[in-house]
């Protein structure tokens, strides 16, 4: 049961983030009326990644030294979790670089 809870949880935060993406976040940034402010929600999104890789590492080790209440799979998925996080920002970071190259090379 635990397996599918997280499962469920996976699966709302990712069309959480993709809500976000989208422009339809229900919590808009404050003083923004109703838009979403980009640097709100690449701080979040950072944040969250930060989370996710501090979760699995205190997983980890909990696993490591030997804690019954951490199973194998609980530390591999929120591992999976925390790399998948991690190469979604690094290739979000890449599309923005290649963007602002684009933009900086272009004739006015």
């Amino acid at each position: 049961m635990n397996r599918i809870s997280s499962v469920d949880g996976l699966l709302a935060q990712m069309r959480a983030a993709v809500a976000v993406a989208q422009g339809q976040s229900p919590t808009p940034a404050a003083g923004t009326g109703g838009s979403v402010d980009f640097g709100t929600v690449l701080k979040a999104s950072l944040d969250g990644v930060n989370q996710a890789q501090r979760e699995a590492g205190a997983l980890q080790q909990a696993f490591v030294l030997g804690d019954d209440k951490v199973s194998l799979s609980d530390t591999m998925i929120a591992m999976q979790k925390a790399n998948i996080s991690f190469q979604t920002a690094v290739q979000v970071r890449n599309r923005m670089v290649a963007a602002y190259n684009d933009i900086m090379n272009m004739q006015v």
